[in-house]
């Protein structure tokens, strides 16, 4: 069984983090909590006018859940933009993206692993 352990934080002021550069162009973060590779929970801002087409469509060898708080986030694969309050559930694999942000955006970002990632990717969408 797969078990990948964030590390331990009570509750904090983020305010107290600073943004720093994401790996991605464009994206900067604030790290709440930190497990193994890339399992994280963050904030990430994107700059007004980024634009991810270059990079496709998106898949990762990890669950992710975002939720935004801030902006808008247009998919240009679904030609749909979100806005604050919408949420998103991706399974290992599941295909998102590229996106576009007019106004820019800031979200929270859930990554984690499953013990059985092709179960994950079983479940449908809607």
């Amino acid at each position: 069984m797969l078990v990948t352990v964030k590390q331990e934080r009570e509750f904090f002021d983020t305010a107290d983090l600073p943004w720093v550069p994401s790996p991605t162009v464009g994206v900067s973060e604030k790290v709440l909590s930190r497990g193994e590779g890339n399992i994280l929970t963050r904030l990430a801002r994107w700059e007004p006018g980024l634009d991810t087409t270059d990079a496709g469509v998106i898949r990762h060898d990890y669950v992710e859940e975002v939720y935004l708080l801030e902006g808008d986030l247009t998919d240009l694969t679904l030609g749909r933009t979100f806005h604050p309050g919408e949420y998103a559930s991706r399974p290992v694999g599941m295909p998102h993206g590229p996106y576009r942000t007019e106004a820019g955006c800031t979200m929270l970002e859930i990554r984690y692993q499953t013990a059985d990632p092709g179960r994950a990717a079983r479940f449908s969408h809607s």
